[in-house]
């Protein structure tokens, strides 16, 4: 433990963006042993699939407005209001 209180000490006296690079590096060192990966995999597969329908023009986008109206309606009609 000593040995990690030795290296943590070392961190804390670096500057803020090699603190944060070192930061998101042991991070990212827990994810990999994660059940996490795949539903990331998943994402960046479904952002991927939903980009290409946008370009490809299947797809529009609406504003936040829109949306939110929508979302709104939907949760009406389905409480049955």
């Amino acid at each position: 433990m000593a040995r990690v209180e030795e290296h943590l000490a070392e961190l804390l006296r670096l500057p803020v963006d090699e603190r944060a690079r070192a930061a998101r590096a042991l991070l990212d060192s827990l994810d990999e042993d994660s059940a996490d990966a795949g539903v990331e995999q998943a994402q960046v597969t479904e952002l991927i699939r939903r980009m290409q329908a946008l370009q490809a023009g299947e797809v529009k986008l609406i504003d936040d407005v829109e949306a939110r109206a929508r979302v709104m309606a939907r949760l009406r009609s389905v409480r049955g209001q």
